[in-house]
């Protein structure tokens, strides 16, 4: 069997920015643990395997180590492949989660936006256990899916320096370090051990979470965001509501094919 793979770098305009993804053509599904050796073997943040579902593709994302139930950047370079290698001709693509969630992508010019869910954070019982392992204490801690620790200043979370083993024994999917941006209106890091991602280069899916604070925090419902990683982010962002927008840009890196027996 062979299967069409791509890599690209999502959320930045230039290759060994943003943060890569692979993206799996597939005509069905294959078994879970072949999907997830595959992801395995990339050993990038996430592989998404796509398969064709009626007008558009269900998606299903695999970290090198588990199954997720939703993502932002692999979600943002499958949309890429298809609008641009699949159907170009296509200025929309509706994808569907496992769950159930149906996600759209729309161009923007040279942006893709998504459309996902709002997941808004809530204050939590475990917020000394988070601000321990980050290494330094934030003003506020809430947790959705994922914990989320909010700062004062964009040079605090550049400063973090988290301890793994104990952000993996949280009762949360990752860490959301966040804080007012000194160009934009906010930064955030994020760090997932559990899931064999110890700090994720961009993450749509944190900002699921990150829009609905900040927009309530600072008046607003556009936002520009960054994700101050090594290779670093940006996303351009809006709140709806019980929905959010996230908009940027994919670049491809690799074509090619997995052969497997």
């Amino acid at each position: 069997m062979r299967i069409r793979q791509y890599q690209l770098d999502a959320f930045t305009d230039h290759v060994f920015g943003g943060n890569p993804a692979a993206v799996c053509l597939l005509k069905a599904w294959l078994p879970v643990d072949t999907m997830q050796a595959i992801a395995a073997e990339n050993n990038l943040s996430e592989t998404v395997f796509c398969v064709p579902d009626g007008e558009g593709y269900a998606l299903r994302w695999f970290t090198p180590r588990l199954e997720i139930g939703l993502a932002g950047h692999p979600t943002l370079a499958a949309a890429w492949v298809i609008l641009n290698e699949i159907s170009p001709d296509k200025s929309a693509i509706r994808f569907t989660s496992k769950d159930g969630d149906v996600l759209t992508v729309v161009r923007d010019g040279k942006r893709l936006v998504m459309d996902f869910p709002a997941v808004p954070a809530q204050p939590t019982d475990a917020a000394e256990a988070i601000s321990e392992s980050l290494g330094a204490p934030p003003h506020t801690v809430l947790q959705a899916r994922d914990a989320m620790a909010v700062y004062a200043t964009e040079a605090e979370i550049r400063a973090l320096t988290p301890d793994m083993t104990k952000v993996a024994a949280l009762d949360a999917f990752g860490v959301i370090a966040t804080a007012p941006g000194d160009d934009c209106d906010f930064v955030s890091r994020f760090f997932a051990p559990k899931a064999g991602v110890p700090e994720d280069p961009v993450t749509g899916s944190a900002h699921c979470t990150l829009i609905p604070y900040w927009a309530e925090t600072l008046g607003k419902s556009k936002l520009s965001a960054k994700q101050i990683s090594e290779r670093g982010g940006e996303l351009q962002c809006e709140f709806l509501g019980d929905r959010v927008k996230l908009g940027g840009t994919a670049v491809p890196f690799m074509a090619g094919e997995i052969t497997l027996p």
